[in-house]
């Protein structure tokens, strides 16, 4: 019933705020170089305590330099930390390093922050993961290149900003799809349900300025993945 649904969303919103804000964002104070180790462990247990479950498909590729995933809300970002140890370096628009508890777990593991509204936000965007690919222990860049989460299986026409990094600096590129993570928790209805989040790693490739339809090409591989999920077995982005 609906408001079953309902109340488990608020459940779920609960679980994530506590174990965020309560848990994750104390202990990454306390305990500087685990942090990633802190991500991994409690965003699967978040998963867990919401009834959820996650499987993979194809193999995650540790040693890209940025992983470019399609966005639904929040559990995107839960499910990529909790299925595998990765010490991913998420990029996020400034604004969400300014929420009252969400911006320590940006701030705290050195996530890269993109002013959207200001022209020199793409030159700090490009030093920033320049900074990453050079520095002595890797860490793959995490973005969203919709720019903001959608509720339509549609992914939305992929923003620049990352086109033009990866081409600047060469970048290995891993797509990654994600599907079935609305149901878990709906932030566009505020439902929530039982499921089991789909994570699917499309092959890795060089960014290649040369290739001018390189990025439109990305979106279209997605979308086709996309949609094989809802054809063939009923998994909604």
């Amino acid at each position: 019933m609906k408001i079953f649904a309902k109340i488990r969303f608020y459940y779920g919103a609960f679980i994530i705020t506590f174990i965020a804000a309560g848990v994750m964002v104390p202990l990454m104070f306390i305990f500087k170089n685990r942090r990633n180790k802190i991500l991994h462990g409690y965003n699967a247990l978040i998963i867990k305590l919401m009834g959820g479950k996650i499987e993979t498909k194809g193999v995650r590729d540790n040693s890209a330099d940025m992983f470019v995933m399609n966005h639904q809300g929040i559990i995107d970002i839960v499910a990529m930390e909790a299925a595998q140890l990765t010490d991913m370096r998420w990029i996020a628009k400034r604004q969400l390093f300014d929420t009252p508890w969400f911006g320590y777990l940006l701030k705290l593991p050195n996530m890269v922050n993109v002013d959207r509204e200001n022209k020199t936000g793409l030159i700090k965007l490009i030093r920033d993961a320049k900074e990453t690919k050079e520095a002595e222990k890797h860490r793959t860049l995490a973005i969203f290149p919709e720019g903001t989460r959608t509720d339509k299986q549609e992914l939305r026409v992929f923003k620049g900003g990352a086109k033009m990094v990866a081409e600047k600096l060469k970048l290995k590129i891993q797509p990654v799809i994600i599907t079935n993570s609305k149901k878990l928790l709906n932030e566009h209805n505020k439902t929530a349900h039982s499921a089991t989040v789909h994570i699917e790693y499309l092959d890795t490739f060089i960014a290649n300025r040369a290739n001018k339809d390189w990025y439109k090409n990305l979106q279209e591989t997605m979308q086709k993945a996309i949609d094989h999920e809802k054809n063939n077995n009923e998994r909604y982005r």
